[in-house]
């Protein structure tokens, strides 16, 4: 395809967009929230989603996060959902509406210290770490249930646990990535009722581009997808 001139491609990227988000959210189920995954691309490519209606926005770099909360419009729901080191919490802290990778509790205690300077409740969700690739983070089982019912837990006031996530195994083996949904969403049900005050679990979030279709149907109520609403990325 010939374009005239460089108006003609971005008037073209921008409809595949659209079009391909609306295709998307048609295609979910009611109540799951679509973090529409935007790393690496420009802030035209976000626009155009956010025309559409779109609010929930996700990026994997702190550092690309914050640039584009600036230049962006401030009622975007920005998701964190990159591996986070400790000392660049505070960057996010004032304005990021969900942090998805939490995997230590020293990473909590940090991220409610932002979150009383920044007088706000940080919403957060436990990742674990559900894959047989060692890459990835997560909490095993065992400990996930020790923050979930030990006492330290409720002294965080600026954090409040929403839920679960986690990534399977990059492969093309269709079942062993169902069986390790499957696992997260047993996790999930079996420590979603907490006593702790800022425990409110009602989030799962699995499922990417290109395995959501399969954690939605093992029960996921949140999924991040990116190429297949902004394309191939060029990094």
């Amino acid at each position: 395809m010939e374009f005239s001139n460089l108006r003609d491609v971005k008037e073209t990227i921008m409809s595949e967009i659209s079009s391909q988000l609306k295709d998307l959210k048609e295609s979910l189920p009611e109540l799951c929230t679509l973090v529409a995954v935007s790393k690496t691309k420009p802030v035209e490519d976000i626009l155009s989603a956010y025309n559409t209606g779109h609010r929930d926005f996700g990026e994997n770099k702190v550092q690309e996060l914050t640039r584009k909360a600036e230049e962006l419009p401030k009622d975007i729901k920005w998701h964190m959902i990159g591996h986070l080191q400790r000392n660049k919490v505070k960057y996010i802290a004032p304005f990021v509406h969900l942090i998805h990778g939490v995997d230590s509790f020293k990473l909590l205690k940090e991220i409610n210290k932002q979150g009383r300077k920044s007088d706000r409740v940080i919403d957060c969700l436990l990742q674990v770490h559900i894959a047989e690739e060692d890459t990835k983070f997560g909490f095993d089982k065992i400990e996930l249930e020790e923050i979930l019912s030990g006492k330290d837990l409720k002294d965080l006031a600026h954090v409040c646990i929403k839920g679960l996530m986690g990534m399977a195994t990059f492969t093309e083996d269709t079942n062993q990535i169902r069986r390790e949904f499957r696992l997260l969403k047993s996790i999930y049900e079996e420590t979603k009722n907490s006593d702790h005050t800022n425990v409110q679990m009602n989030t799962l979030s699995m499922g990417m581009s290109g395995d959501y279709k399969i954690a939605l149907e093992e029960g996921s109520n949140m999924v991040r997808i990116g190429s297949a609403i902004f394309g191939a990325r060029n990094y």
